[in-house]
């Protein structure tokens, strides 16, 4: 196989394209777990330019809140890339982070779980 070919057909470049959105950054700035929510604040809607189109498409997206999970799984990206992702646009002001409620023990809310679960077999 020649390599001109591995790229053209997405082989190899499919495993560095993802990491290459976060400008090989692996890590978000913020705390993200996969049940937290997510959505575009006003200035995330009125964002016109000046972003990606990773970045445009995930604030699309995030006009209904999504967990994290969500946001991986629809935008097809590895859940590390989506954290570093919405990790920015936070920081950015460009969408809101939700906690979730936590339940007895610091878990995650079981039924913010299966609501996310659910969510994801619809997928």
């Amino acid at each position: 196989m020649h390599w001109g070919t591995a790229l053209e057909d997405g082989g190899a470049a499919g495993l560095v394209r993802p990491y290459f959105r976060t400008h090989g950054r692996t890590r978000p700035t913020r705390d993200l777990p996969v049940e937290t929510l997510v959505s575009t604040t006003a200035r995330g809607r009125a964002m016109t330019r000046g972003s990606t189109p990773e970045e445009s498409e995930i604030c699309v997206l995030c006009r209904t809140s999504q967990s994290v999970a969500e946001v991986a799984a629809r935008r097809r990206l590895p859940l590390g890339v989506a954290r570093v992702l919405l990790s920015d646009l936070a920081d950015r002001g460009l969408v809101a982070v939700h906690t979730a409620k936590r339940g007895n023990g610091n878990r995650p809310n079981l039924d913010l779980m299966k609501r996310i679960l659910h969510g994801l077999s619809r997928l």
